[in-house]
C-alpha cells in the first residue's frame, strides 16, 4: 500500500483527533515503518489495518464509519493534486465510471507498484451506475467516501447503495443513483 495513503490517514487522524490520539494508535500497533511514512514508500496493509483498528478501538468509531471520513478526506488530495484529471469531467457518473480506464491508468503512471482495487462497470446510464468493487483489503467504504466527495465536487448528490457479494467485503456491488 503506497505511503500517501498512510501519511493521508495521519494527517486525518491529528486534524479530528490530536497528535496524542496519533502518537497512541501508532505505539499501540507493532508497525514495520515504526509509524514513519513516506508518499512514495510502499508499506504492507497490515499496518494500515493495525492502525484504523487502534482507532476505532480508542474512538468508539466503527472501522467503516472512520473509512468513509477517511475517503471523503482523500478526495481533497485528489482536488488538489489532480486538479488536471478532475478537470477533464464534466459530470460524476462519467467519472466514476472511468476509474479503470482512465483513472487507475494515471494513478499507476505516477504510482506503478500501487496496488488498487478493481471496479468493474456493470451498467451505466446518464443519471445511475452500477460497479463492482472488487480488493482484498475490504475498503469499501473509503471507496464510497470518494464518491461522496466526488458528487458534492460536481455540485451533486446521489443515493449509494452497497450490496455484499462476498460477506467479507472482498467483492461489494455498488449501485449508484443521481439525484
Amino acid at each position: 500500500m503506497k505511503g500517501i495513503i498512510f501519511r493521508e490517514f495521519i494527517d486525518l487522524v491529528e486534524l479530528k483527533f490530536g497528535l496524542e490520539m496519533v502518537e497512541k494508535i501508532i505505539q499501540q500497533s507493532t508497525l514495520e515503518s515504526n509509524g514513519i511514512y513516506t508518499a512514495v514508500g510502499t508499506y504492507r496493509f497490515h499496518e494500515m489495518l493495525q492502525l484504523i483498528t487502534n482507532l476505532s478501538n480508542n474512538t468508539g468509531i466503527s472501522i467503516d464509519d472512520l473509512l468513509l471520513v477517511y475517503g471523503e478526506h482523500f478526495f481533497y488530495v485528489i482536488e488538489t493534486s489532480y486538479a488536471g484529471l478532475l478537470a477533464s469531467y464534466n459530470d460524476p457518473i462519467d467519472m466514476l465510471s472511468s476509474i479503470e480506464s482512465h483513472i487507475h491508468v494515471e494513478v499507476k503512471k505516477i504510482y506503478p507498484d500501487a496496488e488498487l482495487p478493481t471496479f468493474l462497470v456493470e451498467e451505466k446510464t446518464a443519471n445511475s451506475l452500477v460497479m463492482i468493487y472488487k480488493s482484498s483489503r475490504s475498503m469499501h467504504y473509503f471507496g464510497l467516501g470518494l464518491m461522496n466527495k466526488t458528487f458534492a465536487h460536481f455540485n451533486s448528490t446521489a443515493t449509494v447503495e452497497l450490496e455484499k457479494i462476498n460477506d467479507d467485503g472482498t467483492e461489494i456491488k455498488f449501485i449508484i443513483h443521481k439525484n
